[in-house]
């Protein structure tokens, strides 16, 4: 049984959720790079990923909260597909699966029907994290950059990015997050 989450709290938890992936990108063309921010590297993970019609990745996500002296902290798997949307399941401390897409997020049972549906209209954040998604996994590099602060080392076949919002806006939900693949 999933968690009850308001749809202010939905929208909050999965741009949080969003930004705190790790993705794991199989496959990938070998090219040397160096660290410190690396725009020649961001660029070219940012094509790699362009190219890619769906990425998979697991995530994990450690909530800092005032009240809890141990962060909770959620796991589960998500999958992007450029033209249909995110599908996000939390495996743990609950199970849930979402399905976001630019019409709003729908909360999906595990028999595959709908239980709630929050409109894009609705739920204001739908579309910002929309954007994000889109943004991070390479189709808009200058949104990317409009939002978050990048650094990248490694090489396209290995590499890894760290991502700082620059945005009041979103520096309030989110710290940063880690990216890895190849």
């Amino acid at each position: 049984m999933g968690a009850v989450i308001s749809r202010g709290r939905l929208i909050n938890v999965l741009a949080a959720l969003t930004l705190s992936s790790t993705l794991y990108v199989a496959g990938s063309q070998a090219a040397a790079a160096s660290a410190d921010g690396n725009p020649a590297l961001v660029s070219q993970i940012a094509a790699h990923l362009a190219a890619a019609k769906g990425v998979r990745a697991q995530f994990t996500q450690t909530q800092t909260l005032a009240a809890m002296k141990q962060p909770p902290v959620s796991t589960g798997s998500l999958l992007f597909l450029r033209e249909r949307g995110v599908i996000w399941q939390i495996a743990t401390p609950y199970k849930a699966t979402y399905v976001i897409t630019d019409a709003g997020v729908a909360e999906v049972d595990a028999n595959g029907r709908r239980v709630t549906t929050h409109s894009a209209q609705g739920a204001r954040g739908v579309a910002q994290v929309s954007k994000m998604m889109r943004a991070m996994l390479g189709v808009d590099l200058s949104a990317l950059y409009s939002q978050f602060d990048v650094q990248a080392e490694g090489s396209a076949a290995h590499w890894r990015m760290q991502l700082t919002p620059n945005q009041p806006q979103i520096a309030q939900s989110i710290k940063g997050l880690q990216m890895s693949g190849g």
